[in-house]
């Protein structure tokens, strides 16, 4: 079973860049995809992005589009934040999503049941 550990949240100005982590024990880095979501207070747990299995493929919510990218390493995955706006503040979480093998280059969908596993999240304050 794969546990994930959020890292790299904190409070920023608007227009700074934040770069989280999440990393992942108890599986091989390539058998599993990872999504990332987000919820502010008050507000519904919403999908931000996601990596596939093999690390080949993406896909980025249009509302941070052109601003975040996903990407992962050999040990770690990660979320780039750049050109931070209020609106971005909340917490942060990363998810992990188990496809068979034949459908690791396939993206996992934006809704959460797509995703098995879930960090603790990471606080992403942005201030004005």
């Amino acid at each position: 079973q794969v546990q994930l550990v959020e890292s790299g949240g904190g409070l920023v100005q608007a227009g700074d860049s934040l770069r989280l982590s999440c990393a992942a024990s108890g599986m091989p880095i390539g058998s599993y995809a990872v999504g990332w979501f987000r919820q502010a207070p008050g507000k519904e747990r919403d999908f931000v992005a996601v990596i596939s299995a093999s690390g080949g493929n993406t896909n980025v919510a249009d509302s941070v589009k052109g601003r975040f990218t996903i990407s992962r390493d050999n040990t770690k995955n990660y979320l780039q934040m750049n050109d931070l706006k209020v609106d971005d503040t909340a917490v942060y979480y990363c998810a992990a999503s188990f496809p068979p093998p034949w459908y690791r280059n396939r993206v996992p969908g934006t809704g959460r049941s797509e995703y098995g596993a879930w960090g603790q999240g990471t606080q992403v304050t942005v201030s004005s």
